[in-house]
């Protein structure tokens, strides 16, 4: 069995250590710049790779982060359990009761903001594949799915972060945003495994609809029953084990089977672990305090790990195509922003509402990068659009919060008018940001 030698043990250590340092000190600078620290950590990967360490001092970047060797193998095993572990985090965080308390406005918002920009985007990459940077015609319709989903998700944690900072997390609106933003997570991912199947990722024994089948049978499976097996399990975990070890190892053994299950099917392990958080994060018997210690251990270990690397191997200024970079945004808007916002209408908002709804909507983050790396490495992307999509993520990232503050000013703005021209106006609940 072949191990790491003396020199490549060395190299895996200063790996680890330099990209948790340095994610560490950009996350803490963007968070003083009130800005999510995934944005930090991102760019402690562009820092640590070819675009500015291998530009300056190209034999220090080769001997830290080499292409092939058994360091690199083992980081990537590093990643891709980083990866898997976000996506169960991510599904912690979806609360299926509350969804359906928000009952059909919260539906017409999030089918709207999820088909309406994947048909934009969809619409463009079919029928202009060439300034997407599609190299394989044979691919065309997967590659046009790609850049569909990845304009339709929202970022549920970046969005949950800004409503916090906003102070409207508990408001009619917010409850709204997080509601949709869940049923976009969980339709977008669903059709995310059609993707990953006409890719050929995974298991080649099977056709497409029997992964298709298997991956609807292992969702609707794992969020009734499984969720109730989980749900009668978790007291006996908490009182009979020690606590936090024995939820930890719980919580983790349960990732990494479902992750292992879709692998085997056919789709990403990602998806897996993702719906299993579902099921676990939904479970009344899995406290606030035993989520944070979750999200803490993989939050400040895990994540930086995946988001440095997704800049140690890209040059993100020889990949920058600015027109590319434009079109994206400017689709990422247009898609989101339209579709969230006729959804409010729809359900009953005022304009402003629903544009700073649409605006507060169309928040990209995790979801959107880990797809576009899978997509990546797979073969389906270049390293232009993958910049791009980054680049789109940032600037969401960044615009979401101002944008939404204007809004969301403005309709408060109109409720005070509305108070001093008639005193025996009242804002009830229904009437609040």
């Amino acid at each position: 069995m072949e191990k790491l030698n003396h020199s490549e043990i060395i190299v895996l250590m200063l790996q680890l250590s330099l990209m948790l340092l340095t994610a560490r000190a950009l996350a803490e600078v963007f968070r003083k710049l009130k800005q999510p620290a995934v944005v930090g950590e991102i760019l402690a990967g562009v820092i640590l790779g070819p675009t500015i360490l291998g530009h300056y001092f190209p034999e220090v970047n080769q001997y830290l982060f080499p292409l092939e060797g058994n360091s690199a193998l083992v980081l990537d095993g590093f990643i891709q359990v980083a990866v898997i572990l976000l996506l169960f985090i991510a599904g912690l965080e979806v609360e299926l009761h509350l969804a359906v308390e928000q009952g059909k406005r919260a539906v017409y918002i999030s089918i709207l903001a999820l088909f309406f920009p994947l048909v934009v985007g969809f619409a463009g990459a079919y029928f202009f594949p060439e300034f997407f940077g599609n190299e394989n015609p044979g691919m065309r319709l997967v590659f046009a799915l790609f850049i569909g989903t990845t304009l339709s998700i929202t970022a549920l944690p970046v969005i949950a972060r800004i409503l916090m900072d906003l102070n409207i997390f508990k408001s009619r609106m917010g409850m709204l945003i997080i509601a949709s933003a869940m049923i976009i997570d969980i339709l977008g991912w669903l059709i995310f495994t059609v993707i990953l199947s006409m890719m050929g990722s995974g298991a080649d024994k099977m056709s497409i609809w029997h992964t298709i089948g298997l991956t609807l049978g292992f969702t609707l499976f794992t969020l009734t029953i499984g969720r109730m097996v989980i749900d009668r399990i978790l007291p006996w975990v908490n009182k009979m084990l020690a606590w936090p070890g024995g939820l930890l190892s719980l919580s983790m053994a349960l990732c990494f089977t479902a992750a292992a299950f879709t692998e085997y099917i056919g789709i990403h392990s990602i998806f897996g672990a993702f719906i299993i958080g579902i099921s676990l994060g939904d479970s009344a018997n899995l406290s606030e305090k035993a989520k944070e210690i979750v999200h803490q251990f993989i939050n400040n270990i895990f994540a930086p790990l995946f988001f440095v690397s997704i800049g140690l191997h890209i040059n993100f200024v020889e990949s920058l195509n600015i027109p590319l970079v434009i079109v994206l945004i400017v689709l990422a808007f247009v898609g989101k922003v339209v579709g969230a916002g006729l959804g409010a209408k729809a359900g009953g908002m005022k304009t402003r509402e629903a544009l700073a709804l649409g605006f507060g909507m169309n928040t990209h983050g995790t979801l959107e990068v880990i797809l576009g790396a899978i997509a990546l490495g797979e073969g389906l992307i270049n390293d232009e659009l993958f910049v791009a999509i980054v680049v789109m993520v940032i600037v969401t990232i960044v615009l979401s919060a101002p944008i939404m503050k204007y809004f969301i000013g403005k309709t408060r703005g109109r409720h005070v008018r509305l108070q001093r021209d008639n005193p025996r106006h009242v804002n009830r609940e229904d009437d609040l940001v």
